[in-house]
């Protein structure tokens, strides 16, 4: 077997094809990336003897050719944006996504694809069902740039597996991954000394452990899993749980300074917070992960475990009163004003005007 892996020059991509180097399986890995890879990550894969290739997704045809690849993991796939903001994120989601399966398509060779998703293609609202089956269609459109990626990524690719039958097409929807290991906004809001929340609601979350996933993904790669499966921890943490296990504080804000909240860890330098993420905060997400289970035949640890395991790993258990900066402090003391101030607005607003501002 001789895999492409796509996005080698992130966490996911970097560890997957390591893993697959390693594999009895696998003959051969060659790695794609717009970017070299950091020196870290570069040094995992020399270290596996993994090929990496850069340029533009266009040349990835190339890289299918010469390394006679008969097998593609697409991990190249952002959730927030970067440097380029949105328009270079959606230009390498979804016109990458579509050269990348165009030269798929066009490689007699090419007989499995396996692409990475989210869990984020079901959106996040108030009129979400209790869990979401591989099946189940979003409540209602996504707000979050990441998860429109997604939901249009996943129509390529269910059009790519009917203009070529004869390939074992799987969409792996990844939940939010949180480890020791793992960095993404989402750890970093669970690692601040005090945690914004929304007043009112405690949304159910799932979470995956990012060993989980790669072993998942390994599975997909190597064996033949037709189809499109969530993966994710079985079982829920409701957002005052996990702000609990992780021994931090909770801060709650009213809902119309959400905004506020993004600037907040803005402020803090931790990342971006989009509205697919936001949203989550919000309503929360559940899903089924039955079909995973019977087809791989694994059970992955549960939501509880991998979050205990982020926990463990960091060093979370007892709050910290002592690291609160005064920058974190006084960013807390703005988002709780800016929420006051909005309470204030809409109070003085006439009824029918605050029904509007909540129905958005």
């Amino acid at each position: 077997m001789r895999v492409l892996v796509t996005g080698v020059g992130r966490y996911l991509g970097a560890h997957l094809a390591a893993r697959l180097a390693a594999h009895p399986r696998v003959e051969r890995v060659t790695g794609f990336d717009s970017a070299a890879p950091p020196s870290p990550l570069r040094e995992m894969l020399d270290e596996h003897r993994v090929s990496v290739v850069t340029g533009e997704a266009r040349e990835v045809a190339v890289a299918l050719a010469r390394g006679g690849v008969d097998t593609v993991a697409h991990m190249g796939i952002i959730s927030t944006p970067g440097p380029g903001g949105r328009a270079a994120m959606k230009e390498q989601n979804i016109i990458g996504t579509m050269q990348l399966l165009a030269a798929c398509q066009a490689t007699p060779a090419v007989h499995k694809v396996v692409v990475r998703s989210s869990t984020a293609a079901y959106g996040a609202s108030f009129r979400d069902p209790g869990v979401f089956t591989e099946a189940t269609p979003p409540s209602l459109a996504p707000r979050g740039g990441f998860a429109k990626d997604v939901i249009e990524i996943e129509g390529y690719v269910r059009g790519f597996a009917r203009r070529r039958p004869d390939v074992v097409t799987t969409v792996m929807r990844l939940a939010p991954m949180v480890g020791p290991r793992a960095e993404t906004t989402l750890t970093r809001y669970f690692s601040l000394p005090v945690v914004p929340t929304v007043l009112g609601r405690d949304p159910r979350l799932q979470f995956i452990h990012p060993d989980d996933a790669l072993e998942l993904l390994v599975r997909a790669v190597v064996e033949n899993h037709r189809g499109t499966y969530n993966v994710a921890g079985e079982g829920v943490l409701v957002l005052s749980q996990a702000i609990r296990r992780a021994g931090r504080v909770a801060v709650p804000i009213i809902e119309p300074g959400l905004g506020a909240l993004a600037a907040f860890v803005r402020a803090l330098r931790l990342g971006e917070f989009s509205h697919d993420q936001l949203d989550l905060l919000v309503h929360g997400r559940v899903v089924d992960t039955r079909a995973l289970v019977e087809e791989f035949g694994v059970r992955p640890r549960s939501t509880a475990e991998a979050f205990e395991d982020f926990v463990r790993g960091r060093g979370l258990h007892r709050p910290r009163f002592a690291a609160l900066r005064p920058e974190a402090v006084e960013a807390v003391e703005r988002t709780i004003v800016e929420g006051v101030r909005r309470l204030g607005e809409r109070v003085s607003q006439p009824a029918g005007h605050s029904r509007t501002e909540v129905n958005r």
